[in-house]
């Protein structure tokens, strides 16, 4: 992995483009929920206050609000920053400080702090594939040893979403979900993979194979939509002949090793 040119607290330069800023109260409610059920002991084994770092909250600081929440009754003690480079929204967000969240103007450099986890939803959209791959690196440069950066979209309101998982060495797994009862067939969450992905999803790519797998295993689940689009996607999911942990697809989520998607492979 490149060495990344490393900033100190006070002469961080924020890096990055600011973002369209749209958002929407419980726009993240599923990655949050993932992370505190899959990811939560990252946090409780902490021998000091975990701190979390919220990249790129948008306009309104409403999901850096509802993470602080979620994450406190995962480990009380945590701290989250939500970081923006636009300096109007992190005045903006002034107002929704309270003890253990704060925010400040910052970007990929991450303002300068060693955070256990990073959020960055929504930030790499814009992006071409070099530059989100150069984002990935940087933020990984400033996590705390040991520690998770989850990176992806969602759609406006939250019921598609793709993200995945990075650590020091690179990505380890990309996680799909969907508000089950809107989802028409499995692939239509392909708008919504991160930009190392979106690109690659075409015939004979692996992203792609996946996610025809798993619209062949939607059809052959079809009698089981007679209990409701959960208990299909369920079926779907544990049908999938592919490298899959399907253990949470109850919650309408599928996590699968990098390794398997990855356009290197």
């Amino acid at each position: 992995m490149a060495r990344v040119k490393r900033y100190s607290a006070g002469r961080a330069r924020a890096l990055g483009l600011a973002t369209r800023g749209t958002t929407a109260p419980n726009r993240l409610r599923r990655v949050d929920r993932w992370l505190t059920a899959v990811h939560g002991d990252l946090l409780r084994r902490s021998a000091t206050p975990p701190l979390v770092v919220d990249l790129g909250y948008g306009a309104s600081p409403v999901t850096a609000v509802e993470l602080f929440g979620r994450l406190r009754e995962v480990r009380p003690d945590v701290e989250v920053v939500g970081l923006e480079i636009d300096q109007e929204r992190v005045d903006a967000a002034a107002g929704a400080e309270c003890e253990g969240l704060s925010f400040r103007r910052g970007g990929f450099e991450l303002a300068g702090l060693r955070p256990l986890v990073v959020r960055a939803l929504n930030v790499l959209r814009q992006y071409e594939e070099e530059p989100a791959a150069q984002a990935w690196t940087t933020m990984l440069a400033g996590l705390a040893p040991g520690g998770l950066l989850v990176e992806g979209t969602c759609d406006e309101i939250g019921r598609r979403a793709a993200w995945v998982a990075l650590d020091a060495h690179g990505p380890r797994t990309l996680t799909l979900a969907a508000h089950l009862p809107t989802l028409d067939r499995p692939s239509s969450l392909a708008e919504r993979l991160p930009k190392a992905l979106i690109h690659h999803n075409v015939p004979g790519r692996p992203v792609h194979a996946l996610l025809a797998a798993l619209d062949q295993a939607w059809d052959r689940a079809a009698p089981q939509a007679a209990f409701g689009p959960r208990a299909r996607w369920v079926a779907a999911c544990e049908g999938l002949e592919w490298d899959a942990d399907a253990r949470r697809a109850r919650f309408g989520e599928l996590t699968v090793p990098w390794g398997t998607v990855s356009a290197l492979r």
